[in-house]
């Protein structure tokens, strides 16, 4: 080999040298992106498979409700992972969170600081969850908002120290010291025990989630319609709803928190609030 092809076949061999070094450089990258051997990363999704129109299995047999929506949107938001939605029921969505079987969990989960020590929230939320009194009709004329309710009496059903519709009037009654609401804890009773307090005047009202009123009460199949004629419902406010996250996936709550922060700016969620609910929920937040 002469010297002017020797110096060619150098070159030639650094530059290979330089290009292979960078494509596997990339190649790393690309596979630490993805996780272990270039395989994407699975968030797995779980969401309570009865929860209409938040979360459900639809009659196709599909992931569906609104929260499952969003979560979908997010989803296509970031595509370096591989998602996968499991419906499953209350209680195994928030041990499995907890446990790590699922990454993420949809409920119409609320924020409480309970949940903060065992989850990961978002700082932006997904939607809302209204609620409100049920109360006699018969006190409809006197019984207008959370207000009127606490100067007529304040007479409360009991609640768990543990549900967070109790950090819901606590915090109605710190904010009103002057008029508090009358706040008891609760022992463990029947829906249709607060429902009957109510119609026979033991207390006043019933803190209820508007959806859970709906299904018990209002519609033709309710399991208690037989109440519908004495009770009537107030609302009060909107709590927002969030995704629960494993505790270990810092990096994935700020992506989907900044997903959901995106969601709903470029209007998406109001247009989704719009398909399930046929309004915007959050608009009652902070009311």
């Amino acid at each position: 080999m002469n010297i002017k092809k020797l110096g060619k076949f150098v070159i030639t061999a650094a530059l290979i040298g330089v290009v292979a070094a960078g494509l596997a450089g990339c190649s790393k990258k690309d596979s630490a992106a993805a996780g272990d051997g270039g395989k994407k990363k699975v968030v797995n999704v779980a969401y309570t498979n009865y929860y209409v129109p938040y979360d459900f299995v639809n009659d196709k047999g599909e992931a569906d409700g609104f929260e499952v929506a969003v979560m979908k949107e997010v989803a296509k938001k970031l595509p370096q992972y591989e998602w996968k939605f499991t419906p499953t029921s209350d209680d195994d969505l928030l041990i499995g969170v907890e446990s790590g079987k699922y990454t993420i969990g949809t409920k119409g989960i609320w924020k409480t600081a309970a949940r903060e020590k065992k989850y990961l929230f978002t700082d932006n939320y997904i939607g809302a969850s209204v609620i409100g009194l049920v109360i006699r009709k018969d006190e409809a004329d006197k019984v207008k908002d959370m207000d009127s309710f606490a100067q007529h009496s304040g007479k409360l059903v009991p609640i768990a120290p543990q549900d967070a519709r109790y950090m819901v009037i606590d915090t109605y009654n710190k904010e009103h010291p002057d008029k508090p609401i009358d706040l008891k804890s609760s022992e463990a009773f029947q829906i249709a025990d607060a429902y009957s307090w109510v119609m026979e005047g033991r207390y006043d009202a019933y803190l209820e989630v508007e959806l859970s009123y709906k299904n018990n009460i209002v519609k033709d199949d309710a399991p208690y319609h037989q109440f519908n004629d004495q009770l009537a419902y107030i609302r009060y406010k909107g709590i927002p709803t969030y995704p629960l996250i494993n505790k270990k996936e810092t990096k994935l709550k700020d992506e989907v928190d900044k997903a959901i922060k995106e969601l709903r700016d470029e209007g998406k969620i109001a247009e989704l609030e719009q398909k399930y609910f046929g309004e915007s929920l959050s608009q009652y937040i902070g009311q």
